[in-house]
């Protein structure tokens, strides 16, 4: 997939909106609209994809994949993790007919200027090898003299949307801060996780289970930053069964 060059590595506001491109603007926010029965995960990350269909579960959603429906992924021209997002949404649910539901997120790196950031895929290779990408990021910090936990802060973005066939949008977007471990620790998740140490926790991502990982209501709070979009998506558009 093609990642826009030289542009902002994340997009700073951490909220929730919807848009109705076909309808005439008003001075009115657009409802919020109830997602029921089907919907496609436009992803072809088997990662995102276990976690998706986890996230949607507990709301008696069917969750196709891209990949099953045999949707090719399109060109990630967007600035920031919000515009990829709309982009891969917007593009499922009209070759689809179905309503979609994207994840764009990443790993932003304080002392590299916002890298990996809206790049974070690209830089793990066509192989998605993500050990690669750490021990890169890894060189760099190191180039940098980033040798202690203050210099080594990151956060990771997970903008999430929902588009409809028919032009309405559902886009959320939260982050979780953390400082950048070596060597990277644990086997579970997926992408930068093993990487990545959450603020006021003792283990990585990489460490975690995904229950633990995420730690949605209604015992948890949200840990992760794709719970924590999730949780503001499902209170606008999703009942539980």
């Amino acid at each position: 997939m093609t990642k826009a060059r030289n542009t902002p590595a994340y997009e700073s506001s951490d909220c929730g909106s919807s848009d109705h491109r076909s309808s005439d603007r008003t001075s009115s926010p657009t409802p919020h609209r109830a997602i029921s029965d089907r919907v496609v995960i436009a992803t072809h990350n088997p990662g995102k994809l276990v976690e998706m269909r986890e996230l949607l579960a507990p709301y008696g959603i069917t969750a196709l994949s891209a990949r099953e429906l045999g949707l090719s992924e399109p060109d990630e021209t967007g600035t920031t993790f919000r515009d990829n997002a709309r982009i891969k949404a917007e593009a499922a649910a009209k070759a689809s007919g179905l309503p979609a539901f994207a994840d764009d997120s990443g790993l932003v790196v304080d002392a590299l200027g916002g890298a990996p950031g809206i790049h974070s895929a690209r830089w793990a290779g066509p192989e998605r090898n993500f050990q690669h990408a750490m021990e890169t990021i890894e060189e760099k910090l190191r180039e940098r003299g980033a040798a202690t936990p203050e210099r080594r802060k990151a956060h990771f973005v997970s903008a999430l949307c929902v588009a409809w066939p028919d032009g309405h949008v559902e886009d959320f977007e939260a982050r979780v801060t953390g400082t950048l471990v070596w060597p990277p620790r644990g086997n579970q998740g997926f992408g930068y996780d093993p990487f990545f140490l959450p603020d006021g926790q003792q283990r990585t991502f990489g460490e975690m289970s995904r229950e633990e990982k995420h730690d949605l209501p209604p015992h948890g709070k949200g840990r992760s930053h794709r719970a924590r979009a999730f949780m503001k998506l499902a209170e606008a558009c999703l009942d539980r069964r």
